[in-house]
């Protein structure tokens, strides 16, 4: 197996898994800024242009980073990171589906339509019109999860998860990016302190 990775919050979520489960890969790193993600070589691997990507033994390219990190949960030994029940799994998949919907997408494309327009005008559609909405939408989520995450020490519950590894991830980025995590909320805030001093935060 290779792992195609790279500067930005995607690839920084699968690092973060690996180090967490103890996972070591061949990696191959993709210089983004100098735009070898839209080359030749690795669109072969990627036609959508993203990283990351795992390449497997046979020769198939596993991309999105959700499949890719349940993938090898299921193919490598050790404690799983999606659950080891039925429901701890749906538990697991719900609320990393939320965090996906809810924080990542809006909170991605704000970036994307703004801070990040330079970059991504020529990629993709982008609509500067809506990125204040999209930034407010993120943080509306951030306040509803704050308010749950009151009675739990996790997102996903009393355990560490992939739901944990992703919202962390991308509220990283989004400190990068002007979008910080609002101190007023306080219980994300003492999650966002605790999951930043495991050591694969700095994967």
């Amino acid at each position: 197996m290779k792992l195609y990775t790279s500067i930005g919050p995607n690839p920084h979520v699968v690092r973060m898994y690996l180090a967490e489960r103890g996972i070591t890969l061949p990696i191959q790193e993709l210089d983004l800024m100098g735009g070898e993600n839209r080359q030749e070589g690795f669109l072969a691997v990627n036609p959508a242009g993203q990283s990351p990507a795992l390449e497997m033994d046979d020769g198939t390219i596993l991309t999105e980073i959700w499949p890719i990190c349940e993938y090898l949960d299921e193919t490598h030994p050790g404690d799983t990171l999606f659950g080891s029940t039925p429901e701890e799994r749906a538990q697991t998949r719900r609320w990393t589906r939320w965090v996906d919907l809810n924080v990542v997408e809006p909170l991605a494309n704000g970036f994307r339509f703004s801070e990040g327009l330079p970059m991504f005008k020529d990629r993709m559609r982008c609509l500067p019109e809506a990125a204040p909405g999209l930034k407010a939408c993120a943080q509306d989520k951030l306040a509803f999860l704050d308010s749950q995450m009151a009675s739990r020490d996790y997102v996903a519950g009393d355990t560490f998860t992939f739901a944990d590894i992703m919202l962390y991830c991308f509220l990283v980025f989004g400190n990068e990016v002007g979008q910080p995590l609002n101190p007023a909320f306080r219980n994300l805030t003492a999650w966002f302190e605790r999951v930043g001093a495991r050591p694969s935060a700095s994967a």
